[in-house]
């Protein structure tokens, strides 16, 4: 949904990165194994982020015995090893500033990339990137939240987060209703705006059945990439990335706290 917008940087940094697709962690069973032997591997995955005393907590899954990696667009990486149930975890040491990896998994001499980018900010935020679509948040979060915002330079947007199992959400804009959608079995939602956001200060509200939540956001369109394929910044009471997708253009990610 989102235009592409050329920007001047360095596209195959950018193209090595690979991030994650949020799926429940679960322990492979044999069809999974037979699939892995005729040459199909189940993408790696990040399940939650915790921020800790030593750094950040990384947890996910991947295909048993894999080892995982997560790479950033500077060259460096850090490693992992899945248990004999897929499950795998590393602590990211701390950062004074919000970093972006590329995820994957080698599997029996192949390497299996996951989706999207994983984003870990030095307030605690974090969460899955998504080109073209919301953000998933890592770390811990309430029910009901909006975890994210995702926008272009054009007001094209959509909205995340988290309600009750199954339940209807209604979004609001500055008071007036905008679009509605469900959650899916394990709460999350993201809804597709038909209209965009105009640039300013907006309030932003999710109610459903019993539940309702709102935050307040600064639009403004993102200025060109300059030192690297992200830039984060402090938005009020929220942290906002921008950020370049692996096709070139520019996302902005808000996440509120």
């Amino acid at each position: 949904m989102f235009p592409k917008s050329a920007i001047p940087m360095t596209l195959a940094a950018m193209a090595a990165l690979s991030g994650c697709q949020r799926h429940p962690a679960q322990a492979p069973d044999p069809a999974q194994a037979e699939a892995d032997q005729a040459g199909y591997a189940s993408p790696p995955i990040v399940t939650q982020a915790r921020p800790q005393a030593g750094g950040v907590q990384l947890s996910g899954a991947a295909p048993a015995g894999a080892q995982v990696r997560l790479g950033a667009p500077t060259g460096g990486a850090v490693f992992a090893r899945a248990d004999a149930a897929g499950r795998w975890s590393l602590v990211l040491p701390p950062d004074p500033h919000a970093r972006i990896f590329g995820l994957s998994a080698k599997v029996g001499g192949r390497q299996v990339q996951g989706q999207g980018y994983v984003l870990v900010t030095p307030q605690g935020p974090a969460g899955q990137l998504r080109a073209g679509a919301g953000a998933i948040r890592l770390d811990p979060q309430p029910t009901p939240s909006i975890g994210a915002l995702d926008f272009d330079r054009a007001g094209a947007a959509v909205i995340s987060g988290r309600a009750p199992p199954a339940s209807l959400v209604f979004l609001r804009l500055d008071g007036r209703q905008i679009a509605q959608g469900h959650t899916d079995p394990s709460g999350r939602y993201a809804i597709a705006l038909s209209q965009p956001i105009p640039h300013g200060a907006h309030g932003v509200e999710m109610a459903g059945d019993g539940f309702a939540r709102a935050v307040r956001v600064q639009l403004t369109p993102p200025a060109p990439l300059a030192a690297g394929p992200l830039r984060s910044q402090l938005s009020g009471d929220a942290v906002r990335v921008d950020w370049m997708t692996p096709g070139g253009g520019l996302q902005s990610t808000i996440l509120p706290n």
